[in-house]
């Protein structure tokens, strides 16, 4: 199927409704907390969407159990596979655990320290291929055919991209007017989500995907009118990192309903991590510290505006906060 014709077969709205119902029990709503430091710097109000506190650390789990949740019994007793440069395989872990299930993980080399072990702990088979998240995959999907069990994927599945649209069903229930949303973009799952849906209920919000110049695959892509296949260079923001798979279904969300994107440099990325952590005091990782970066980078642009930054997730080694320190 080529992305032409995805465009007419994913339906965001109904399958974020769907997964709102089928997985609320599951999951946290996350707080959406007021800036005060950040409102004053950009000269607007900002909200933080605390998905760094939801459980298993990140925003990852509503897509994962979603689909897991959708999948019959059947599949659920063969196994699970998927591949995960962390996040989503901390996702996958838990509910394999919660629902007694058995998995495997399929890593990049490149894989954070601080994920890794976190990730040991399940006890889940972890294989580490490639050095790169798009490699994983093809590995793990390439796997999960030969033994013919279910495929988990991070991003390119309608109940994943369903799953995170449940953070704008939150955000509507949050804050009576939304006028921008900034969102961290690896493979495209979470600002597929986020703004399919909101785009059907508000057509005038503005949704800005946020990248790091050292790995922004999917705003070459856009650029390119198809997905590209380009390595990536080295990024504090390992959980956007890497490639995306050929006919990835987040393709077409991201070229319908994203408005812009905001590349950062690994300084910028770095130095909006640290103003979280001494202005609001909460800890984050590179992902999440993508939209903080991002408005900063074009605080005229949001003056005067409800601006919400999508802070994904907390998952960060302690030799990188020290060295960013």
């Amino acid at each position: 199927m080529n992305t032409a014709q995805l465009k007419f077969t994913l339906d965001i709205p109904r399958e974020t409704r769907h997964a709102e119902k089928n997985i609320r029990s599951y999951i946290r709503e996350t707080p959406l907390e007021f800036s005060q430091a950040l409102s004053l710097d950009c000269h607007s109000q900002i909200y933080l969407k605390m998905e760094n506190l939801q459980l298993t650390g990140s925003f990852k789990l509503r897509g994962a159990i979603n689909k897991v949740l959708s999948l019959n019994s059947i599949d659920k007793e063969r196994g699970l596979i998927t591949a995960s440069s962390g996040n989503h395989g901390m996702a996958f872990a838990h509910i394999t655990q919660k629902l007694g299930l058995k998995g495997t993980i399929y890593l990049p080399e490149t894989a954070s320290p601080a994920k890794l072990d976190a990730l040991r702990s399940y006890g889940l088979d972890l294989i580490l291929t490639g050095n790169d998240c798009i490699k994983a995959e093809r590995a793990a999907r390439k796997a999960a055919q030969d033994q013919g069990v279910a495929f988990i994927s991070p991003y390119s599945d309608p109940q994943v991209i369903g799953g995170q649209g449940t953070i704008g069903i939150e955000l509507e229930r949050q804050l009576d007017q939304i006028d921008t949303v900034l969102v961290p973009v690896g493979g495209g799952g979470l600002i597929s989500g986020i703004a399919g849906y909101l785009k059907d209920r508000h057509p005038g919000i503005q949704i800005l995907g946020c990248q790091p110049q050292n790995s922004c695959i999917m705003y070459e892509s856009l650029q390119a009118g198809h997905i590209i296949d380009k390595e990536s260079l080295p990024t504090i923001s390992d959980g956007t990192a890497g490639g995306i798979e050929k006919d990835s279904l987040t393709f077409a969300p991201c070229q319908d309903f994203v408005d812009d994107f905001i590349l950062l440099s690994e300084e910028e990325i770095k130095s909006a991590l640290r103003l979280i952590l001494e202005k609001q005091h909460v800890l984050i990782e590179g992902a999440a510290a993508l939209p903080v970066a991002a408005s900063l980078k074009i605080q005229k642009e949001l003056k005067g505006k409800n601006i919400v930054l999508i802070l994904s997730g907390a998952k960060i080694s302690l030799n990188t906060l020290k060295s960013i320190l």
